[in-house]
């Protein structure tokens, strides 16, 4: 006999008619797949109080690799449901492959039902964490940390030299490089541009003021000279600091290796 429905377990600010449409979800799951249904987690702008009335709901339903079989991601104007067996959710993909910008959707994701003895609810938890091997091998092995100091360097040059479009557009640039660089250094996977602001907002990067980071981002994005020198600061800091807990230094390196150009980073 199939296990009864599972009550689902949904945050406060999940509205009364998303409530309705993920409890329809998991009856109609439940209905196809019986016992290879093994989990439900709550994604996208319902998961983060984020909604708007245009908003849909996004779901994972997560099945054993059986169920996984037979489905495929259905969308509609007021659900999308992704299937996900147990064991692709516990694959973490590593930078630079097509799925790893998929890891940020599992962060901060609530855990609506879980069969599986608490399984998935850590396999969630990791896909959205960046160990320190991880982070050195996005830093180093990716080059993010010298692209961002190389897209920093080039809107400063342009500065000095008075291009002040190529300045803009050099530093608009640097900017998805310094996100992965601070969110890895903090051993998280960098949000969707739509959630950064929430993210920053709602857990902090360690040591670092929300509205101040965002204010950076935003001077940056205008090319503000004393914003890149400023947020340059900030990464150099967090960069020996990180090499401070390791057997060596790894990242410090990187950034002494500018060595007299490093005069236009420095505040």
């Amino acid at each position: 006999m199939t296990a009864p429905h599972p009550a689902l377990t949904l945050p406060d600010h999940v509205s009364p008619e998303h409530r309705r449409l993920l409890d329809e979800v998991a009856e109609r799951n439940l209905a196809e797949h019986g016992d290879d249904l093994v989990a439900m987690v709550l994604t996208g702008s319902a998961a983060r109080g984020m909604t708007t009335p245009r908003s849909d709901v996004d779901v994972y339903v997560v099945l054993t690799d059986e169920g996984a079989r037979r489905r495929t991601t259905s969308h509609s104007e007021t659900v999308d449901e992704i299937p996900v067996s147990v064991a692709e959710l516990e694959e973490v993909p590593v930078f630079g492959t097509q799925w790893w910008y998929s890891r940020w959707s599992f962060a901060w994701a609530p855990v609506l039902m879980d069969r599986s003895a608490g399984r998935v609810g850590a396999a969630v938890r990791r896909q959205a964490v960046v160990d320190v091997a991880e982070a050195e091998s996005v830093l180093l092995e990716h080059d993010r940390l010298d692209g961002w100091l190389n897209y920093a360097y080039r809107a400063l040059k342009n500065d000095r030299d008075g291009r002040g479009l190529e300045r803009r557009l050099d530093a608009a640039e640097s900017l998805p490089w310094l996100l992965d660089v601070v969110f890895s250094l903090a051993g998280r996977v960098r949000p969707y541009h739509t959630y950064l602001p929430w993210e920053l907002r709602t857990h902090p990067l360690p040591g670092w003021d929300a509205d101040e980071l965002l204010g950076l981002v935003t001077a940056t994005l205008d090319g503000d000279p004393d914003a890149l020198r400023t947020t340059f600061a900030e990464v150099d800091a967090r960069c020996r600091a990180h090499d401070a807990r390791r057997p060596r230094p790894v990242l410090g390196p990187v950034i002494d290796a500018w060595g007299r150009d490093l005069e236009l980073l420095r505040p």
